[in-house]
């Protein structure tokens, strides 16, 4: 076995249940042309809440990859997780023969910030409404933040290390970095993401204590970062899986390599302090450059946090200008997330998988509604734009503080 140190974690696969695409194909065609999803909000009970825009997963029917017996156990953002997982398994083409002999050679680990909201107010529901004995038994696991690890565990038979980052946004890029450590002690692969389900009334309800939370009516002006019409973001539901294993495992059972996990770094700045998340996010990319052994010049796109809050950006802008130097105004800047909205600790696994998918067709996909960028970044806006793509920094911040920065390389070739 190879040492630590030697022990690169490679994405193999990727599943992707997004507001946008319920695959990898449909979410990167709508990725790439810009497509905004956003649109009012049409969940059962949240029609008379402040909130009117968001971006809803719709055409998605759980029955179709995952076990009726699995379904009545689990919330809607289990649900997703779990249909992701199958995704990016099939992707990574690793299925049960591959670790058969091996079960304790797969771990899972996902990250989630609100967990089973949907399934939870049900529950209760019933509970005040009718008594406690219409309350299912599986209100005791459903709600919990790390039931999608448990069930993704459970279903595929994966016995290695498992875990749960209970986190805010930034939690998505953590979990995969949590990831990448697993893979370092000796695991040879990793189911890893988030996926979140925020657009029950009671998580609704619950969001609209974030003063950063866009209330505004009309999909195309409701989430703007970077633009003087910036007035905060709209939540999402959705998120992506990966598929991460060691190098050389993935190389032994010829699984084709879509990227390179190579450094990520995290700090904390507090709740809202959107000035000083400037100092905390500068120090995270330097942190990941330094754990990727790469310099500021060497970044060919970055997938920005985009908060949508004037304050947040521009501590963004003004961290990569503090970490990357000259670079900082001259790489290319996107934020798919303005299309689709913010799915929380999914969002910025949606990004890995938008940066893999960009590295591999040599396109930087633009930043749907955002045209009038009023900070000295290069935003690419309106179409995407050709570029060879060979590393990416994706970065993410969560509203109660966290900071982190994920630094990815390209795998195998772009296709043809």
């Amino acid at each position: 076995m190879s040492s630590a140190k030697e022990r690169r974690s490679v994405v193999t696969g990727m599943g992707v249940i997004a507001p946008n695409g319920v695959s990898i194909d449909a979410f990167w065609k709508a990725t790439k042309e810009g497509i905004s999803v956003l649109d009012r909000v049409t969940r059962e009970g949240c029609e008379h809440l402040p909130l009117k825009v968001a971006g809803e997963v719709r055409g998605f029917d759980p029955a179709d990859l995952i076990e009726e017996r699995y379904l009545v156990q689990t919330d809607r953002f289990t649900h997703f997780a779990m249909a992701a997982a199958n995704l990016a398994l099939d992707d990574a083409r690793l299925g049960r023969a591959d670790y058969a002999d091996s079960p304790f050679a797969v771990g899972v680990v996902t990250a989630a910030g609100s967990g089973g909201g949907e399934f939870g107010q049900r529950e209760l529901q019933r509970l005040w409404g009718q008594g406690s004995k219409y309350v299912g038994p599986y209100q005791s696991i459903a709600w919990f933040y790390a039931a999608s690890t448990g069930q993704i565990s459970i279903r595929g038979g994966f016995k290695g290390p498992c875990g749960v980052v209970a986190s805010d946004e930034a939690g998505g890029l953590d979990a995969l970095a949590h990831a990448c450590r697993t893979v370092r002690r000796g695991t040879d692969a990793v189911v890893v993401g988030a996926a979140e389900a925020p657009l029950a009334p009671y998580s609704v309800v619950c969001q609209l204590g974030y003063d950063d939370l866009s209330t505004l009516d009309d999909p195309v002006r409701a989430y703007r970062p970077f633009t003087d019409g910036a007035c905060g973001f709209v939540p999402a539901e959705g998120g992506a899986m990966l598929v991460v294993e060691e190098a050389t495992a993935a190389e032994g059972r010829g699984a084709p390599v879509r990227a390179e996990l190579s450094g990520h770094a995290a700090t904390f700045t507090g709740a809202s302090r959107w000035e000083e998340s400037r100092a905390g996010l500068a120090h995270a990319i330097r942190g990941a450059l330094e754990d990727a052994r790469c310099a500021p010049d060497e970044i060919d796109v970055v997938f920005a946090d985009a908060l949508g809050v004037p304050s947040a950006d521009r501590a963004e802008a003004l961290a990569l200008a503090d970490a990357l130097g000259r670079q900082a105004t001259q790489v290319p800047v996107t934020a798919p997330k303005t299309g689709t909205g913010r799915a929380y600790c999914g969002a910025p696994v949606l990004d890995i998988a938008a940066a893999v998918l960009a590295m591999e067709h040599g396109v930087v996909p633009p930043t749907p509604n955002v045209v009038d960028v009023c900070h000295d970044l290069d935003v690419v806006t309106g179409r995407a734009r050709p570029a060879e793509l060979r590393t990416a920094l994706v970065l993410s911040r969560g509203l109660m503080g966290s900071n982190a920065a994920m630094v990815l390389r390209q795998g195998s070739p772009s296709p043809s």
